[in-house]
This record gives structure tokens, C-alpha cells and sequence, in this order.
């Protein structure tokens, strides 16, 4: 149902389903998917396609310019995956000419209230971003990984998945798959033990993470020897397998 006081350009596809609520705008070249609701007072700006079974709640911008100082009108893009929660007052930017020119969400992620994704950006699956997490630009998010309340993270960083951040954690590193991490700046606390339980992970895997975790931050080794043990056990557990290769391949060095 399109509310009567909405606005919705001639050029905007809308699948089987789709709800726009009052006084909200969707802009030229928008994709909406089947079952999608926008609350009222939310505008969804060109070149967004949503995917379908989405709640955008009200007073969100969806799909704004980014905020990069050379833009100059280039053609970007939002693409919003299916099954995604986004509470009020969020704002998701479109891609800059500068990166790939695409901010990607995927899907079955809750973001809360006055959360903020910068452009470029690439979140994967089954993330929670409480209130005013805010990510800059080029950020990666992994699946399943928790930011708390006031998080922030800096440009072409990378939080790995199934990793925790506390409330106002400031992350100017990496963030390795599977670890806590809190403070201004971010250090790590530890193996997301309980998040890992949650998500369905093995008492052994959970186990060789913590092995892990020591082998990285407790035992004294410099980062090419910590990297050697954890690629040793990654023969038998793909969890530290992942850990390895996340912390092998980051360019701006991960929370020590």
C-alpha cells in the first residue's frame, strides 16, 4: 500500500506488497523488493535497490549522496539485501567514485537507531549495530559480528566475523573474526565465547579459538610466529583457519 501522501517518482519499481508510508519520497531509479515496508517520513534517494521483506522505519535516509568531498555527481549505488531491520533515524550512503562506488548490506542484519553507514562500505549477514554505531568509509563488517551502542569505525577498517565490540569502542585497527574487543582506542578482551555458543559453534572450535587467542595476544610472540601457530592448528580447525588468514591479509594491522 502507498500511502496518498507519500511520493513516489514514475521510475521507482516497487514489488508485490511493497508499503510506503506518509509524507516518505522515493527517488528516481529505486528498486524495491516484494513485502518491503518504509515507514512515513523516510526518503529513499536514486539508485537504492532494496531487496525484499525489509522494515526501514520512519525519519531514515536511505541511499544518500556520500559524504566525500570530490563528488560531483557521479553515478553510485545502496544495495540493501532481503530481511534487514533499520530503525529510525538511520543513514546509509550510497558508494563514492572514489572506492568501488557501491555500499553493500546484506541480509537478516538489525541496525538500530541513528546508526550510520558510510559509503563504501560492505556489511554481510546476520550484523547488529546498536544505536549510533557509526561506521566511516571502505568499512567491512563480517557476518554476524556485534557492534555496541556509540561504536566507531575508522575508514578501511575491518571487523571480522562473529566479532563483539563494547559500548563506545573506538576502532582504529582491524578487529580479528571471533574477538572482543573495547575502549578508546580498541583492545581486545578475549574470544566472543557466549556470541559463538549462540551462533551454533562447537565446544572444540570454541576451544581452539581460545587456543588461538593465546597464541596471539598472551603468549609473547611477535605476530610472525603467532601467525604460524595459528596456521599450524588451521589444518584441523577452519574457525582458526579464518583468524589466520584475517589477520595474514589486513593492511592497517589488528587491535593489540
Amino acid at each position: 500500500m502507498i500511502d496518498q501522501r507519500a511520493i513516489v517518482d514514475a521510475t521507482a519499481v516497487l514489488g508485490s506488497g511493497v508499503t510506503v508510508g506518509a509524507f516518505s519520497i522515493i527517488e528516481p531509479h529505486v528498486t524495491i523488493g516484494d513485502n518491503t515496508r518504509i515507514d512515513g517520513h523516510t526518503i529513499v534517494r536514486r539508485n537504492s535497490r532494496i531487496g525484499e521483506d525489509n522494515h526501514i522505519h520512519s525519519f531514515c535516509s536511505i541511499g544518500d549522496d556520500p559524504q566525500f568531498s570530490g563528488y560531483q555527481g557521479e553515478e553510485t549505488f545502496l544495495d540493501i539485501g532481503h530481511r534487514n531491520q533499520i530503525r529510525e533515524f538511520c543513514t546509509l550512503n550510497r558508494g563514492s567514485p572514489a572506492g568501488t562506488g557501491l555500499t553493500s548490506i546484506g541480509n537478516d542484519n538489525f541496525l538500530m537507531a541513528y546508526v550510520h553507514i558510510a559509503h563504501d562500505s560492505r556489511l554481510g549477514n546476520n550484523i547488529t549495530l546498536a544505536n549510533a554505531a557509526s561506521l566511516a568509509g571502505h568499512v567491512e563488517i563480517g557476518d554476524g559480528a556485534t557492534l555496541g551502542g556509540f561504536s566507531l569505525v575508522h575508514q578501511f577498517c575491518r571487523i571480522g566475523q562473529h566479532a563483539f565490540t563494547g559500548i563506545g569502542t573506538v576502532c582504529l585497527k582491524d578487529i580479528p573474526p571471533f574477538v572482543m574487543a573495547a575502549g578508546h582506542s580498541a583492545v581486545p578482551y578475549g574470544i566472543n565465547i557466549r556470541g559463538l555458543r549462540r551462533h551454533g559453534f562447537d565446544g572444540e572450535s570454541v576451544t581452539a579459538l581460545q587456543r588461538a587467542y593465546r597464541h596471539l595476544y598472551r603468549s609473547g610472540l611477535d605476530l610472525k610466529a603467532a601467525l604460524a601457530a595459528l596456521e599450524s592448528d588451521g589444518a584441523a580447525f577452519p574457525v582458526v583457519a579464518t583468524l589466520a588468514a584475517f589477520v595474514k591479509s589486513s593492511t592497517r594491522g589488528i587491535v593489540r
